[in-house]
């Protein structure tokens, strides 16, 4: 009886003991993070790194990280500002190196490869269902991986077509009737080109916009879960079809396959095509080319029968190598709160992902003095509600996308009819996807 005592007081006495030991680890651990050496606060730094913001966003970006620093004093902002040739490899490498930064921004893509990873921390558990219905739904839904949401919406875009009013009227055609539809595109274009020996439609094909065409036509990209190729269908084919007749029949530049989207600015600027979805160089056009501006007038993005609308997401991202999670998110959120995105967004021709912000009437009324860009700001957000990102990320996307193209530029340039070149693509895509 005695050593069962004995024995039930050692086992008391080594847990009394531990527990102290693990209250004295936690006590020095709390006061070690927490304080310094004359019992003053710590701070915490966060490492912030921004795609090419500076110089001309530097004071705004500056004047967002002082407020944040006052509201929450513990927290220090250490800004860095990478060149947009740069980021991507240099994220990457720290990743690799595991020495990430703490916030990031970042584009779906680039984000997507990191996520694929597994390197980035899950907005859906870190975020709470409240701050996620302060984002504009499209946005917050458009950065998912295998049910995984892996970023916080920063900044969005939609396209708008501009519209030069001038060759419109030399054409015979109303101004106020500009083209809607992918069909209304071809028929004004033949149109132009008969009456005035200039282009109509200016379609580029350059980056993932031939991905992005299909969609708006009625293509699916993949199967649901990404395995397969699933756009060699009537609509696929229709894409391929549509596009091909442009490009041999002289509808369109012989850029838009061979080019990029400085050659489509530089026509439009030129006075040489009449339509193009080009909402993001409406201050290059009213800087380079003021009369052709003074002619430009916005309109809906041109769609197919699906009515789709496509946006474009810029990303704030924490790789979960952080050492600073929750910090990390708080300013994550700070930062794309609806002041500062409404504050952001009146510096330069992008829209909030902030529901509030975009209630603002900087969005919603023109006035009597709009210009152009007036007028292509409240397009693009009139638009929002159904815009979406129409190509999500995929693994191995660059691929992916080399392979599109390079099978509709053997349909538009002779080398194969619509249907060989895209049951090409969908045997690379199929091999890719595989991968």
């Amino acid at each position: 009886m005695k050593k069962k005592h004995l024995l039930l007081a050692m086992i008391l006495i080594i847990t009394m003991i531990f527990v102290s030991a693990c209250g004295s680890d936690d006590a020095k651990k709390d006061s070690k993070d927490n304080k310094d050496s004359k019992g003053k606060t710590e701070q915490t730094t966060i490492e912030f790194w921004t795609m090419q913001l500076k110089p001309t966003f530097t004071e705004y970006i500056e004047g967002v990280i002082a407020d944040f620093e006052n509201e929450n004093p513990d927290i220090k902002i250490d800004w860095l500002d990478v060149p947009a040739a740069d980021l991507d490899k240099k994220i990457l490498t720290a990743v690799s190196s595991n020495t990430a930064p703490d916030v990031v921004n970042l584009n779906p893509t680039f984000a997507s490869k990191l996520a694929e990873l597994d390197a980035l921390v899950n907005m859906e558990e870190a975020v709470s269902d409240e701050d996620k219905q302060k984002y504009v739904k499209g946005a917050w839904e458009a950065n998912r991986l295998q049910d995984v949401t892996f970023v916080i919406p920063w900044y969005l875009s939609t396209e708008v077509t501009l519209n030069n009013t001038k060759i419109y009227e030399e054409a015979g055609l109303d101004p106020e009737k500009p083209a809607k539809t992918y069909e209304e595109a071809k028929e004004y274009s033949k149109i132009i080109k008969e009456k005035t020996g200039k282009y109509g439609y200016f379609p580029s094909l350059d980056l993932s916009l031939v991905l992005q065409h299909m969609v708006v036509m009625g293509a699916e990209l993949t199967n649901e879960d990404g395995t397969k190729a699933a756009f060699n269908t009537p609509e696929g084919l229709k894409a391929f079809e549509y596009f091909t007749e442009l490009y041999q029949e002289d509808l369109i530049p012989k850029e838009a396959l061979s080019g990029d989207q400085r050659n489509t600015i530089d026509m439009y600027q030129a006075g040489q095509v009449a339509f193009f979805a080009g909402s993001h160089f409406i201050s290059q056009i009213k800087e380079n080319a003021p009369e052709i501006y003074e002619h430009t007038k916005p309109s809906e993005a041109i769609t197919g029968d699906t009515g789709k609308k496509t946006m474009s997401v810029q990303n704030i991202v924490v790789p979960k190598q952080t050492d600073n999670e929750e910090a990390a998110v708080k300013f994550a959120l700070f930062l794309t709160n609806a002041e500062n995105q409404l504050a952001f967004t009146k510096l330069t021709p992008i829209l909030p992902s902030a529901v509030e912000a975009l209630e603002d009437p900087y969005f919603t009324e023109a006035g009597e003095d709009a210009e152009p860009t007036d007028l292509v700001r409240i397009t693009a957000a009139g638009q929002l509600d159904e815009a979406e990102l129409l190509v999500p990320p995929m693994e191995n996307y660059d691929e992916l996308k080399e392979a599109m193209f390079d099978a509709i530029s053997e349909a538009m340039l002779g080398e194969a009819t619509p249907q060989e070149a895209l049951d090409k693509a969908e045997k690379a895509w199929n091999e890719i996807l595989a991968k």
